[in-house]
């Protein structure tokens, strides 16, 4: 697997997208992200293996603590790869937003184009059902 569908692997479980929420605040050490989860030690700890090895933690040994800290380059490749679709809806965003302060045309010509627009109902015949 390339090292972009690794990151976005890993991005795409909500409990490993929290702990990176949590880790945007500055390192902190393993048991103060297994608090506030329902899940075990363990597993948290698979979760931060599978976070580092995509490139997106770096985890180190302090004494009897294992701290937690982003790695820039590894979110910088998922930055990267979305950055052409920012653009893609700012420049949308930006259009609607001048349609939307655009001058109102004039409710009765609006009206009258409108209605001349619609076509006129038609009768509709009920079809008989098969029995």
């Amino acid at each position: 697997m390339d090292a972009l569908s690794t990151t976005f692997a890993a991005l795409a479980d909500p409990t490993r997208r929290a702990i990176l929420a949590r880790l945007a605040r500055g390192p902190v050490h393993v048991g103060a992200l297994v608090e506030p989860f329902p899940i075990s030690g363990p597993a948290i700890s698979r979760h931060l293996r599978v976070l580092q090895q995509a490139g997106l933690i770096e985890r180190e040994t302090n004494a009897q603590w294992r701290i937690c800290r982003l790695h820039g380059p590894g979110l910088r490749s998922a930055h990267d790869w979305f950055e052409p679709y920012r653009m893609f809806w700012e420049e949308s965003l930006e259009r609607l937003a001048e349609l939307l302060e655009a001058p109102a045309v004039p409710s009765d010509t609006a009206s009258s184009k409108h209605r001349a627009a619609i076509p006129a109902k038609s009768p509709q015949r009920r079809r008989s059902r098969p029995s």
